[in-house]
């Protein structure tokens, strides 16, 4: 949808897509690959499509120094970047400092938050329910990215997924920007080895395919 932003600026819808924020899930990254390729095409017309109606603001790698040291879930300093977003500084999470920075100067209506789920097999996205701030309309909004998601990739389904947060969990990135911007923030999630609705027994889970999921989310 055209027009002014949810959150009073203009030039159409503000979205933001973020990857790896926990460097030892890649697969995040490689989504973002594909993302990228599909939203670069001049022929592809989803893409043309979508950037003359919102703004895009995509970080594919959130946590560069945790990558290159082999880390898993923390950065240089040794924090959690997905829970370093109710109290972020420019010491210990720069990172999440500089774009929740970012968000505040240009609001935000979408925010994807893309991981990598060690436990179960399938690509889901973790609902907002549990913010103090969630409305029917957050919750309509939810689950119409959902529906279209599960659209326009059979890899994805809303069937197997985790409960939501309690409302201490508000340092996670989508729970803070859901009740800062009051928008649509969900976190997306694909498994480590095979995804259990379409196994594949000779790669699993590759980056083929998260580039083709990252491809179908657009």
């Amino acid at each position: 949808q055209q027009g002014p932003s949810h959150n009073g600026s203009s030039g159409g819808r503000k979205v933001y897509i973020i990857a790896r924020q926990h460097p030892g899930e890649s697969m995040a990254e490689w989504l973002m690959e594909g993302l990228l390729e599909r939203l670069t095409d001049p022929h592809d017309p989803t893409s043309r499509a979508l950037r003359s109606k919102a703004t895009l603001y995509l970080v594919p790698n959130m946590c560069p120094d945790g990558s290159v040291r082999g880390y898993l879930r923390t950065n240089a300093a040794g924090v959690n970047l997905n829970r370093a977003w109710e109290g972020s500084d420019t010491q210990s999470s720069p990172e999440v400092h500089c774009v929740l920075q970012h968000m505040k100067q240009t609001g935000v209506d979408l925010l994807v938050d893309v991981h990598g789920d060690e436990e179960l097999p399938y690509c889901f996205t973790i609902p907002n329910g549990g913010i103090p701030g969630w409305t029917p309309r957050l919750s309509s909004l939810e689950e119409g990215f959902n529906s279209a998601l599960v659209r326009h990739s059979p890899d994805f389904q809303t069937t197997h997924n985790y409960p939501f947060d309690p409302p201490e969990a508000l340092a996670a990135a989508t729970k803070q920007v859901a009740q800062l911007f009051d928008c649509c923030a969900l976190t997306l999630e694909m498994p480590f080895k095979d995804n259990a609705l379409l196994p594949d027994p000779e790669v699993g889970w590759s980056p083929a395919r998260c580039k083709r999921l990252g491809a179908a989310l657009l």
